[in-house]
């Protein structure tokens, strides 16, 4: 009980952190170089083992595929491109509220060590911030707050089910979530630059 309470606090500790240096001048930058650095490690983190132990480069394949997607209606048209940010936005906080569900399916498991407890409540504080920089800018403070909650939900739902939410054939889930987080990360580093931006009379409130 007391791992499931740490992960469920942890995306609302990203939260904090995401308010907490907003608030500050000279840390602001220091948001985009964490969600920059965040972005990658999480998908790292979806991707990366599946490819080690399932020997499979399906899911390295599809998030390319997810980035030049995007590229390609982005260069297309402008406003295609925009709408389909917005998009790719809903569908990326999706995934990740998906990857909960999964996750709290496995905490209860014997696979709930402490490590392995240790690493999910690190990478879901990055979690909760990367929802509120992506939401809030285009959705207000209501939309990230939705957002979070999202996740801390599917969260309870996956540890309730146990490994009953746990499926048995996966690859198709697993290219799916590597091609959003694909098109996530081309999100961030192209359209989220520019939702951030920080110089004079841009001040993010």
């Amino acid at each position: 009980m007391f791992q499931l309470i740490t992960v469920l606090v942890a995306p609302a500790f990203g939260v904090v952190l995401y308010v907490a240096l907003h608030r500050r001048p000279g840390t602001i930058r220091l948001i985009d170089t964490i969600v920059f650095i965040a972005l990658p490690l999480l998908i790292a983190w979806q991707v990366l083992p599946h490819v080690w132990l399932e020997r499979q480069i399906g899911p390295l394949i599809a998030v390319g595929a997810g980035i030049g997607l995007l590229y390609l209606l982005e260069k297309l048209s402008a406003t295609l491109a925009r709408h389909t940010d917005n998009a790719t936005i809903v569908l990326g906080v999706l995934s990740l509220v998906l990857h909960a569900l999964l996750e709290g399916g496995a905490l209860l498991v014997g696979t709930s060590s402490a490590p392995f407890t240790s690493a999910i409540v690190l990478h879901r504080i990055a979690v909760g911030l990367l929802i509120w920089w992506l939401l809030e800018p285009r959705h207000g403070v209501r939309g990230a707050l939705t957002g979070v909650a999202a996740i801390m939900v599917a969260t309870v739902i996956g540890a309730v089910a146990g490994t009953e939410i746990l499926p048995d054939e996966h690859s198709v889930l697993e290219i799916y979530q590597a091609f959003v987080s694909g098109s996530l990360l081309h999100v961030v580093l192209h359209q989220g630059r520019r939702d951030h931006q920080h110089g004079p009379g841009h001040a993010h409130v």
